[in-house]
């Protein structure tokens, strides 16, 4: 995992927005455990203290639990886990939705862009040629490529 901290929110809370996305996205399956909080603090480049801070809200939102002397294991609840990747998600589109409202687009306008986008998707996948905004749509990296890399997608999809 590479670790990369910005000065606006505390490096705790980052370290636990990684930690949460790697599980929900499956990096970290359910049952799996995780690394120990020195490996992850010296991986992070950062106090232990910081690590066994973001661990334990991970523990409260119940994503990860100890066991003594064993270390600490993802859930294997995958209620939990698709309930946090759902309200990640919908924290994803509030703020997209907000950025579109920013820049005039209303919720119908933004609906027709990504429906929009979907059909182009579609066309291109039959071999249609794009035009304008097409054009620049059709240059984003497909989902199929980054499966094929190992990689995720623009999107955040893996």
């Amino acid at each position: 995992m590479t670790w990369s901290f910005t000065p606006d929110r505390p490096i705790y809370l980052q370290i636990q927005e990684e930690l949460k996305l790697s599980i929900v996205s499956g990096s970290y399956p359910p049952g799996e455990k995780l690394p120990a909080v020195r490996d992850l603090a010296l991986e992070a480049a950062v106090n232990p203290n910081t690590v066994q801070r973001a661990l334990t809200e991970l523990e409260r939102d119940g994503l990860v639990y100890a066991q003594r002397t064993s270390g600490r294991f993802v859930t294997e609840d995958t209620e939990v886990i698709e309930k946090t990747k759902n309200d990640l998600a919908m924290d994803l589109v509030g703020a997209f939705l907000e950025k579109m409202a920013a820049i005039g687009y209303g919720r119908t306008e933004t609906a027709a862009l990504i429906n929009g986008f979907s059909a182009h998707k579609a066309m291109m996948a039959q071999g249609g040629q794009p035009s304008g905004l097409q054009s620049q749509i059709s240059a984003l990296p497909e989902r199929e490529d980054a499966e094929k890399e190992g990689g995720t997608d623009t999107y955040g999809d893996s």
